[in-house]
């Protein structure tokens, strides 16, 4: 929208706190001179669908400029104007698939460029699960939603395979492998991590969100509560608990076999397998997660085959 000059609506936008941050860190320049670009964007996208926006949610995503909007008609949404990066490449696609059945609906789409832009529907009062529940307690609303939303692949997907992700973090990991893993541990964690895709058959795959947890769960009215920023794959469902248990690491180190337990059997996935992912996880994971990571790497020799 512009004002009776023809000038943008929006001269000075405000930023996310994390995604300023992010781009600060970042090595390269493209990501510092597409926040240079945004209000030019918002404005432009505000006045596709005619919107009224708000100032963004705080303090954010890493990757996206995220903030609530009204329609013409008075809807209730939430523009979500990303930077293209590789994980957030098929957010429209699943968010499209699952329609609205345990997460957001899509409303509209459009990507250009450096640029994709989500209009969705907005969760009111919009609480993330993190912050409503005790663990104990998001255990069963990551495991009701997963297992609602592991739907097959249909026919013609965009989805890539889980196993691409596990390449390329096994890759980063052989990069910079963390010294407080022994070589052992850190090979047979690495050699599960590529093979557990592998021996999923394509009837047992689903489509997974690959990262929820409870800052992307939150409280609805049309659903207690609803999934955003979900990262779709196609693969096995034992990998998708993951990211939540990662999001409770003193609970895993305290328990790491009853938690594997636990987990498994609220998501209705086999014990055996899952304890296989956990470990190979936070093998990969040590690699990236503070100086030497030793929780990752006690929980890993806990569950080593």
């Amino acid at each position: 929208m512009s004002d009776e000059r023809g000038q943008p609506a929006i001269p000075a936008l405000r930023m996310p706190r994390h995604l300023v941050e992010a781009a600060a860190q970042d090595r390269h320049d493209r990501r510092r001179a597409w926040i240079g670009r945004l209000p030019a964007i918002v404005d432009s996208l505000a006045t596709r669908w005619d919107l009224t926006v708000g100032d963004p949610f705080q303090p954010g995503g890493e990757g996206s400029w995220t903030a609530p909007a009204r329609g013409a008609d008075g809807d209730d949404l939430v523009l979500k104007v990303g930077w293209t990066h590789d994980e957030a490449l098929h957010e429209p696609d699943g968010l499209r698939l699952w329609a609205g059945s345990g997460a957001v609906l899509l409303v509209d789409g459009w990507v250009e460029g450096e640029t994709s832009a989500l209009l969705m529907e907005r969760a009111r009062p919009g609480v993330e699960l993190g912050q409503a529940l005790p663990e104990v307690e998001q255990d069963e609303v990551v495991a009701a939603l997963l297992r609602r939303m592991w739907v097959p692949p249909p026919a013609g997907h965009p989805f890539r395979p889980l196993s691409a992700m596990c390449e390329l973090w096994a890759q980063e990991y052989e990069e910079d492998p963390p010294a407080a893993m022994d070589p052992g541990l850190g090979r047979a964690g690495l050699e599960l991590w590529r093979g557990l895709p592998a021996q999923t058959l394509p009837q047992d795959e689903r489509v997974l969100l690959t990262d929820l947890h409870g800052g992307n769960i939150l409280s609805a009215l049309r659903e207690p509560w609803l999934v955003i920023d979900p990262k779709p794959y196609v693969g096995d469902p034992c990998y998708d608990p993951l990211q939540h248990l990662f999001n409770c690491r003193e609970r895993v180190r305290a328990d790491p076999v009853g938690m594997t337990h636990r987990m498994a059997d609220l998501c209705q996935v086999d014990r055996d397998r899952f304890r296989l992912w956990l470990f190979a996880r936070w093998v990969v994971e040590s690699a990236w997660t503070g100086p030497g990571a030793p929780d990752l790497v006690e929980v890993a020799r806990a569950l080593a085959p």
